[in-house]
């Protein structure tokens, strides 16, 4: 199982750290990826890591702004977002997926609960 965490609000330009902590020992064996789901819209993709951490990938709209990471001693993985915008508000979830580079929510086979990320003044 997966949790994700450090969710809050926050003013428009500023910054927020997701963790999503895994409860078992497989964590390593899955790519990691970020998705959000803001109000009265589907659920989007946000970022992917490789299984050793390797070859990240963004939204082409997020790229700059966030960086994923992993620490696959620790079985968590993390989401840095900067420059924060109020349609950055949303659910965030991590989600871990058998194959890499994959970026539909179909393509994951674990989910974490959603963490909530307010922007707003």
């Amino acid at each position: 199982q997966l949790q994700a965490s450090g969710g809050g609000l926050v003013l428009p330009g500023g910054s927020l750290s997701l963790s999503c902590a895994a409860s078992r020992g497989t964590f390593s064996s899955y790519h990691m990826g970020w998705f959000r789901q803001a109000p009265g819209k589907e659920r989007e993709f946000v970022a992917l890591i490789s299984r050793s951490g390797g070859s990240p990938y963004y939204a082409d709209a997020l790229k700059g702004r966030f960086t994923i990471s992993r620490d696959n001693a620790k079985n968590a993985v993390f989401l840095q977002m900067n420059s924060l915008k109020p349609e950055d508000t949303a659910i965030y979830y991590c989600a871990g997926s058998s194959f890499y580079g994959l970026t539909s929510v179909s393509s994951y086979d674990i989910w974490g609960q959603g963490t909530l990320v307010t922007v707003s003044s």
